[in-house]
């Protein structure tokens, strides 16, 4: 239990990535609508996040994004290197509605196979779809970390030119 301003308080550790792909000249970005939050705000926009969730006992983060990327969206991806770690407080909806201090560890990830949309019915539960997104579109996220951590990852993918297909002859298209 951590203690934050008096109170005890629940610790969440959690891991997800962003899965990029180069597709038509440019990256793009996987991203779901988690079920039950189909509105985010007044204005009626749909709820989009980056796939994560819960680090497993005896799970590294990094195996957990991975996995959690997988049952979200469908699609495989290699890890390239670790992201950011972003941290919150947030309120459980449910049980002993309980304040929790929470760290998510993001990954950028090279998509390599699957289809985005294949999940599980078991995954269904939590995942309403899945969708690629234009990477530089990244304001379309609703969390304000999660639209931090994609425009970390842009920025890591402008520097290293040699993970897109064609390497550094393309740059000029990044």
């Amino acid at each position: 239990m951590a203690v934050y301003d008096g109170q005890k308080m629940a610790r969440e550790f959690s891991a997800g990535g962003v899965l990029v792909r180069w597709r038509k000249g440019r990256w793009w970005m996987a991203a779901i609508e988690p079920q039950g939050r189909t509105t985010f705000s007044e204005s009626g926009k749909d709820t989009l996040a980056l796939p994560k969730g819960l680090i497993d006992p005896g799970e590294k983060p990094e195996q957990t994004a991975l996995r959690e990327i997988h049952e979200e969206t469908g699609a495989v991806g290699e890890l390239v290197t670790k992201l950011k770690d972003i941290k919150y407080f947030y309120v459980r909806t449910w049980g002993d509605g309980s304040r929790v201090f929470k760290v998510v560890s993001f990954y950028l990830v090279l998509y390599r196979s699957g289809r985005l949309g294949n999940i599980t019915p078991e995954m269904r539960k939590e995942v309403r779809r899945a969708i690629w997104l234009p990477l530089d579109d990244h304001e379309r996220l609703s969390y304000k970390g999660e639209r931090e951590v994609t425009h970390a990852a842009w920025q890591y993918l402008r520097e290293h030119t040699e993970l897109q297909p064609g390497g550094a002859e393309t740059a000029s298209e990044v």
